[in-house]
């Protein structure tokens, strides 16, 4: 969201006798610049929904193909590490899926039983993608643990075939370009599913690379070094499990109501008493609600001025957290009266009492 460009606002104290109050009401039109910069612009939602559609797809369409190829690679080539890496491809494909259909949902507007929208379904997308990544991660591990056993008690396993090898060569090229693509995507347009995916790309091709790793050592060194395979799955799926538990720390943070860091916080400090007027910011809770974010705080400005003119002031700096933070931001502001000498006071019972005060002088 952003706002038009502020006017400079006249100051409101009238020159003859500095009464503040006195200023607005014998001058009304003095407010029509400073409302100006109520109006704020729209973008359109429905873009950021298209592009995310997009990069998920051509994600899915590479993850279905190497999906066939690794499962095929994997049995023609005897290799229990690129089995292990289709089944990781396997679940990226089903993290498209979640994907695509919470995003959409996400996506809705604000209805009568979702007051702040639907904006976490994207959080708990996330939330389900680190979870199917801890699940493949501790399968491949528990399986390459079983094949590492297997051959400590004096078998053999099968040396993998160059098939393997090229399909793991083939996997980490195409991965890794799917992670850079949606992860430059997910960041322009702020999705937290969409660079969670992309995180669960970049583990994919992980995976591949020590899979080609340990399929080139067992070809290459012969039969008697074949646990390389096994042991090459081992390594990677701990780090499946390391970006398994980044993504779901995230999520979780923000499904219970964890406030916004530290600096975020501060930002939103300065911008609030940044607003002519208000003295003083106090009460500042923040949350995230999916790609959005929540502020609620308490702003204390003069006594003295009126409904309106605080009205206006509030709205502004609604405005201004809205241009920073998008136009999703939920804002809500409690505004109260500057205190004096640590104590609420009528301004204008005060007033009274100086002008009763003065005329018995």
């Amino acid at each position: 969201m952003r706002c038009k460009k502020r006017p400079e606002m006249q100051q409101p104290h009238d020159a003859r006798n500095g009464n503040k109050m006195a200023f607005y009401f014998a001058n009304p039109m003095n407010y029509t610049n400073f409302a100006a910069v109520n109006m704020c612009e729209r973008m359109d939602d429905n873009l950021r929904k298209k592009r995310i559609f997009r990069v998920t797809l051509v994600g899915s369409l590479i993850n279905i193909v190497l999906l066939l190829f690794k499962f095929t690679a994997g049995i023609l080539g005897a290799s229990a590490a690129m089995i292990a890496d289709a089944v990781h491809s396997l679940s990226d494909f089903l993290t498209d899926i979640v994907v695509l259909v919470f995003v959409h949902i996400s996506n809705k507007p604000r209805d009568k039983d979702h007051d702040y929208g639907h904006g976490k379904y994207e959080t708990l997308a996330t939330a389900l993608i680190g979870v199917a990544l801890f699940g493949v991660g501790v399968m491949i591990c528990l399986n390459g643990l079983e094949k590492i056993y297997y051959t400590w008690q004096g078998n053999k396993l099968a040396s993998p075939g160059w098939i393997a090898f090229l399909a793991a060569v083939i996997s980490i090229l195409s991965k890794e370009w799917a992670y850079r693509f949606t992860m430059g995507e997910g960041r322009r347009i702020g999705s937290q599913a969409v660079i969670a995916n992309a995180w669960h790309h970049r583990s994919d091709a992980l995976s591949s690379v020590g899979t080609a790793l340990g399929i080139g050592g067992a070809i290459l060194l012969g039969s008697d070094w074949a646990i390389l395979d096994p042991i090459a799955a081992v390594c990677v799926s701990f780090f499946i499990v390391r970006t398994a538990y980044r993504l779901l720390g995230k999520s979780v943070g923000e499904l219970t109501e964890k406030s916004l860091p530290d600096d975020v916080e501060n930002e939103i400090k300065e911008i609030v008493e940044a607003e002519p007027e208000v003295s003083q910011m106090h009460h500042l809770m923040t949350r995230s609600i999916g790609n959005h974010i929540a502020i609620e705080m308490h702003i204390r400005m003069p006594g003295a001025i009126s409904l309106y003119e605080s009205h206006l002031h509030a709205t502004n700096i609604e405005c201004r957290l809205r241009e920073r933070f998008g136009k999703g931001t939920h804002i809500g502001l409690h505004v109260e009266p500057t205190k004096v000498n640590g104590e609420y006071r009528n301004p204008f019972e005060d007033a009274a009492a100086a002008t009763l005060n003065e005329s018995k002088k």
